[in-house]
C-alpha cells in the first residue's frame, strides 16, 4: 500500500483502494465562469438502453447582481480522481464505472456494460482537469461574491480518498501548479483588497468527534456555537482570529492546522481525514460613494451636516469545509477508535443529507440541529451564502455503490435555492474618530486665526501710534518755524520804520517831532521850536506798511489756527482709531464665543448621534426580544416599552436620548423630514418616529401631528426596502392602541400593509409588517374589514418566509383573530364557519401545532382551541387532522390553562367525542 497522499504538498493524489497516483496538470481550454449561472436542475437518472432521452428540466433565474436579497441555486461540480496502481491491478478486465461527457455537462454512472444512469451537473472535471482549471469553475465565482460582500461556501463532499483534500487544501510546495482552492483563493483575495482600509482574518477549525477543536491553537479544544437570534448567523467566538496581510504568512497558517489536523491509515487512504477541516476567512472592506448624512434642525444639509457621514462597511465570509470521507467499515477496516471516528463522520454526513433533502423538497422542517455540521452550514443551505460544492468520485466499480450515493447527494443538492444578500453597517467608530480630527483641526486653525489677528491688531496700532508723533513732530517744527519767522518780520519792519523815520529827521533837523497832529495839523516841537511837518505822502506810506503789517499778523494767527484744528483733527483720527481697536478687539471676543458655541455644537451631534444609534439598536434588540414570545398572550401587541437608556454626553456629561431629541427639535420638523427628496434623511427621520412610537406617552402626539398618515404615506410611496420595515415597525407600535387601529383601517393601513408584506424579501421586513397586521387581528370591531382587504391572505402568504420570528408573529395574528371570532360567535353576532377555515388558514395550523419554537407553537395551540369551541368547525378540524393535535394539547401542552382548555372542548364537544368513539380512544 502507498505511503503517499494529499497531505503536506505531496504531489501523488490520494485514491481510492489504497493506491495513488499522480494528478497531471493540463492546460484547459475551457474560459472560466466569473459570475454565478442560476440554472435549476431536476436530476433524473434513466439507463443507456432505454429509447428516450433523458430528461433534463432548466430554467433561469438570472444571473445579475445587485445589492438586494436574491435567489441563486447551489452550483454543483464533479471531479474524477484518476486510478491509481492498486485499482489498475484489481480491475485490470473491468471498465470504469463512470463515463464523463464533459461537454455536455454529464457523466455516465454504469450499472453494467450495458446499462448505466445519466446525469448532468453545472460542471463536469475530468481526471485530466488542472489545479487551476478546477479552482476558476468552482470557486473563483464565489470568491468574487465575497469580495463584493456577500457570504460564500465552497466545499467538497465524496467517498474517502477520492481527492478533496487534494482539491482544496493542497500547498503546492514542490509544485506552484498544485495549489488548491485554499491558496487560490486568498490569493486572488490580497490582490484585490487595500490593505490601508480593508481587513482580512482567517479561522482554522476541525469538527471532530462531535467537538469543535480550533487548529491553530490546539489548547482550544471546545469551542461552542452561538447563533444570532435577529439574523440566525452562526459564529465562533472562542476560535482564533488571525490578521492575513500577505500570501506566505496565510500559508504558514495551512502549514500548522494541517499538521494539527486529526488522519489515520485505513484501507481506503493511507492517510485519511478523520475531521471535517473548516477555513474561515472574515473580509472587512470600505464602500466608497455609499455614505450617509445627517439633516440639521430646519431640514437642510448644514455644512456641519455634510461633515457627518458614516463610511459604509461590507462584512463577508468565505467558508472553505474539507469534509471527512464517508466509508464503510466492511471496506475501511476500521476498527477500536478508527471505528468510533468513522460512525461519528457518517452521522455528521447523515445529518447533512437529511438537511439538503429537506431543503430539496421544500419541507417545513429542516432538522439543522441534528449535528455540529449541520449547524455550521445553516448559512450554506437554504441561507444567505453563495454556495459552490464540488463532488469527489473515483472510477472504480467496486466503489460503484459510494458513487452513486455521492452523486445523489450533488443532485440534490443542485435543488437548494439560497437567499443571497450584502451586508452593509455604518462606521460610526471611524466617523467618530474623523470628527475627533476635524475637530482638532479646527482648534488649530482657529489658534492660528486668532494669533495672526492679534498680531494684525499689534501692528496697526504701532503702526497709528507712530503716525501719531509724526504728526505732533510735523506740527511742533512747523509752529517754531512760524513762530521764528513771525518775529523776524517784525523785528525787520520795526527796523525799516526806524531807519525811515531817522532818514525824517536827517533831512528835517535834529528835533524831536510830536508824534500826534495838533489842532491846526502842525506838529510842535516840546521844546518851543517850530514844527516839523511830513508830507501826506509819506503818512499814507507809514499807514500802508502799517496795514501790511497787521495783515501779515492775521494772517500768521489764521495759520496757528489751521495747524491748532490740523491737531484738534489728528486727536480726533487717534480716537476713531482707538474706537475701531475697540470694535476688533470686540469681534475678537465674538469670534470666541462663536468657537465655544460651534464646539457644543459638534458635542451636541456627537451625543445625538450616538444616542440615536443606540436607541435604534435598544428598539431592535427589544423588538426580537417581543416577537421571540416573551410578551404575555393576553398583550396581543407587538412591542413593549422600550427601555429608556442614557449616554454620556462626551463635553459636559449631560444625559441625551431620542425623547430630548424629539422635545429640541419639535415633532412636525422631524415629520416632515419623512417628505425629503433625499433618501438617507428620510432613512433616519423614519427611525426616529418608530424610535418615539415605542413609547406610549408619545404614540398620541404621533397621531394628532399627523405622523400615522405620514408613515401609511411613506409606506406607499417610497421602494425603499429599509424605509418599509422601520415604516411597518413604527405602524405596528401605533397599532398597539384600539383607536389608532380604527385610524389605520380607516385609511387604507391594511391594504398598504399587505402590498408590502407581497413585495418584500427581507425577514425583518416581513416580521414588522405581520406583526402589525397582527395587532388589528385583536381588534373586534374590524374583523370583516381586515378580512376583506385582504388581511388573512397577507398572513398565509408570509408563512413561505419559513423565518421563525415571521412565522411567530403570523401565529400571533391568527391567534388574536380566532379569539375575537370565538368571542363573537358566542355572544351571537357571528355564525357560520370560521373565517380561517374557510380561506385556507387551517392545514398551516395543523401542521405547525407542534413546532419546535415556542412562540409558534403556544399561538397556534391557542388558536385551536378558539377553533374547536364551536361545533360548526368541528367536521372540518376532524377532516384536516386538528383533533390529533387537540388530543395532544389536551396532554402534552406546557402550558396548564391551554393544556385544561383543550381537555375540556374534547370532552364537551360531540362530534369530537362521537370520532374518539369511533377510533376506540377513550377520553371521558
Amino acid at each position: 500500500m502507498s505511503s503517499n497522499s494529499y497531505r503536506n504538498g505531496s504531489s501523488i493524489a490520494r485514491g481510492g483502494g489504497g493506491g495513488a497516483m499522480k494528478l497531471e496538470n493540463h492546460s484547459s481550454k475551457y474560459s472560466s465562469s466569473s459570475s454565478f449561472k442560476s440554472k435549476v436542475l431536476q436530476p433524473t437518472a434513466s439507463s443507456s438502453s432505454s429509447s428516450s432521452s433523458p430528461s433534463v428540466r432548466r430554467s433561469s433565474t438570472g444571473s445579475s447582481r445587485d445589492d438586494s436579497t436574491v435567489s441563486k441555486r447551489v452550483r454543483v461540480a464533479v471531479r474524477l480522481r484518476p486510478r491509481n496502481a492498486e485499482e489498475m491491478v484489481a480491475d485490470a478486465d473491468f471498465a470504469d464505472c463512470v463515463e464523463l461527457q464533459p461537454e455536455l455537462k454529464r457523466l455516465k454512472l454504469r450499472k453494467n456494460n450495458w446499462d448505466s444512469d445519466t446525469y448532468e451537473f453545472d460542471e463536469v472535471l475530468t481526471e485530466f482537469a488542472s489545479q487551476k482549471r478546477v479552482y476558476e469553475v468552482v470557486a473563483k465565482p464565489v470568491v468574487e461574491s465575497v469580495l463584493e460582500g456577500y457570504n460564500g461556501t465552497v466545499m467538497a463532499y465524496g467517498q474517502t480518498g477520492t481527492g478533496k483534500t487534494y482539491t482544496l487544501g493542497r500547498l503546492g510546495e514542490e509544485d506552484a501548479a498544485d495549489r488548491g482552492i485554499m491558496l487560490r483563493a486568498m490569493e486572488d483575495i490580497l490582490a484585490e483588497i487595500s490593505h490601508e482600509n480593508d481587513l482580512v482574518s482567517v479561522s482554522y477549525l476541525q469538527l471532530y468527534m462531535e467537538t469543535i477543536q480550533d487548529l491553530l491553537n490546539p489548547a482550544n479544544d471546545s469551542i461552542s456555537i452561538v447563533e444570532d437570534p435577529k439574523s440566525g448567523d452562526v459564529s465562533l467566538p472562542g476560535a482564533t482570529l488571525v490578521e492575513i496581510r500577505d500570501h506566505k504568512s496565510f500559508k504558514e497558517l495551512l502549514q500548522l492546522g494541517e499538521a494539527h489536523r486529526f488522519a489515520a491509515n485505513t484501507k481506503l487512504n493511507t492517510e485519511s481525514s478523520r475531521s471535517h477541516a473548516i477555513l474561515m476567512v472574515h473580509i472587512k472592506r470600505s464602500v466608497k460613494g455609499r455614505n450617509a448624512s445627517l439633516p440639521s434642525e430646519n431640514g437642510s444639509m448644514t455644512l456641519m451636516g455634510k461633515t457627518l457621514k458614516p463610511p459604509v462597511v461590507r462584512k463577508s465570509k468565505l467558508v472553505i469545509v474539507d469534509l471527512a470521507g464517508s466509508e464503510r467499515i466492511d471496506k475501511s477496516g476500521s476498527e477500536g477508535h478508527t471505528l468510533e471516528e468513522a460512525k461519528s463522520i457518517n452521522l455528521s454526513l447523515s445529518a447533512l443529507g437529511k438537511c439538503i433533502n429537506a431543503l430539496a423538497e421544500n419541507s417545513a422542517h429542516v432538522p439543522v440541529r441534528d449535528s455540529k455540521l449541520t449547524r455550521l452550514l445553516r448559512d450554506s443551505f437554504g441561507g444567505t451564502a453563495r454556495t459552490s460544492l464540488v463532488i469527489t468520485i473515483g472510477p472504480s466499480p467496486r466503489h460503484r455503490g459510494e458513487t452513486s450515493s455521492t452523486i445523489m447527494f450533488g443532485q440534490r443538492a443542485m435543488k437548494v435555492e439560497n437567499m443571497v444578500k450584502i451586508k452593509e453597517e455604518f462606521d460610526y467608530k471611524s466617523l467618530s474618530r474623523r470628527l475627533e480630527i476635524q475637530l482638532d483641526k479646527l482648534i488649530a486653525e482657529h489658534e492660528r486665526q486668532q494669533k495672526a489677528f492679534q498680531d494684525e491688531i499689534e501692528r496697526m496700532a504701532l503702526e497709528a501710534q507712530k503716525r501719531i508723533s509724526e504728526v505732533e513732530l510735523s506740527y511742533a517744527d512747523a509752529l517754531e518755524k512760524e513762530k521764528l519767522k513771525c518775529q523776524k518780520d517784525y523785528v525787520e519792519s520795526v527796523k525799516r520804520l526806524e531807519e525811515q523815520w531817522k532818514e525824517k529827521q536827517e533831512k528835517h533837523g535834529h528835533g524831536k517831532v510830536k508824534v500826534g497832529p495838533s489842532d491846526d495839523g502842525i506838529d510842535q516841537k516840546s521844546n518851543g521850536e517850530p514844527p516839523v511837518r511830513f508830507a501826506p505822502g509819506e503818512v499814507a506810506e507809514i499807514k500802508q506798511k502799517l496795514h501790511n503789517e497787521i495783515l501779515l499778523r492775521k494772517a500768521a494767527e489764521a495759520e496757528i489756527d489751521n495747524l491748532k484744528s490740523q491737531l484738534i483733527h489728528w486727536k480726533q483720527t487717534e480716537a476713531a482709531r482707538n474706537t475701531e481697536l475697540l470694535k476688533l478687539r470686540k469681534m475678537l471676543e465674538d469670534e470666541v464665543c462663536q468657537k465655544a458655541k460651534l464646539e457644543e455644537e459638534i458635542e451636541m451631534l456627537q451625543s445625538q448621534l450616538l444616542q440615536i444609534s443606540f436607541e435604534a439598536d435598544e428598539s431592535r434588540r427589544n423588538l426580537d426580544r417581543d416577537m421571540s414570545g416573551n410578551t404575555p398572550s393576553s398583550m396581543d401587541s407587538l412591542m413593549p416599552e422600550v427601555k429608556h437608556q442614557q449616554l454620556r454626553d462626551s463635553g459636559n456629561g449631560e444625559k441625551a436620548s431620542v425623547v430630548k431629541l424629539f422635545e429640541q427639535v419639535g415633532l412636525h420638523k422631524i415629520l416632515s423630514l419623512l417628505e425629503s427628496e433625499d433618501a438617507d434623511v428620510r432613512i433616519h427621520a423614519v427611525k426616529v418616529v418608530a424610535n418615539l412610537a415605542a413609547e406610549e406617552s408619545n404614540q398620541e402626539k404621533i397621531v394628532e401631528a399627523g405622523g400615522l398618515t405620514s408613515l401609511l404615506t411613506l409606506l406607499r410611496s417610497s421602494n425603499d426596502e429599509t424605509v418599509h420595515r422601520v415604516a411597518a415597525g413604527a405602524i405596528a407600535n401605533l397599532a398597539m392602541n384600539e383607536t389608532n387601529q380604527e385610524l389605520i383601517m380607516s385609511q387604507g393601513g391594511i391594504s398598504l400593509l399587505s402590498l408590502t408584506a407581497a413585495k418584500a424579501q427581507d425577514p425583518q421586513t416581513l416580521r414588522m409588517v405581520a406583526g402589525a397586521i397582527a395587532n388589528l387581528c385583536g381588534n373586534d370591531k374590524l374583523q370583516a374589514k381586515l378580512r376583506a382587504e385582504g388581511g388573512i391572505r397577507a398572513l398565509l402568504g408570509m408563512v413561505g418566509c419559513r423565518h421563525p420570528d415571521v412565522l411567530a408573529q403570523v401565529a400571533r395574528g391568527i391567534a388574536n383573530f380566532a379569539k375575537c371570532e370565538s368571542r363573537a360567535s358566542s355572544q351571537g353576532t357571528k355564525s357560520g364557519r370560521s373565517v380561517l377555515i374557510e380561506d385556507g388558514a387551517l392545514p398551516w395550523i395543523v401542521q405547525n401545532a407542534n413546532n419546535e419554537a415556542s412562540p409558534i407553537r403556544r399561538h397556534i395551540e391557542l388558536a385551536l382551541c378558539h377553533l374547536a369551541q364551536h361545533e360548526i368547525n368541528a367536521k372540518e378540524m376532524i377532516n384536516g387532522g386538528a383533533l390529533w393535535e387537540l388530543v395532544r394539547i389536551s396532554r402534552d401542552c406546557s402550558r396548564e390553562d391551554i393544556r385544561t382548555l383543550a381537555l375540556r372542548i374534547l370532552k364537551s364537544s360531540p362530534s369530537f367525542q362521537a370520532e374518539l368513539k369511533r377510533l376506540r380512544v377513550d377520553y371521558g
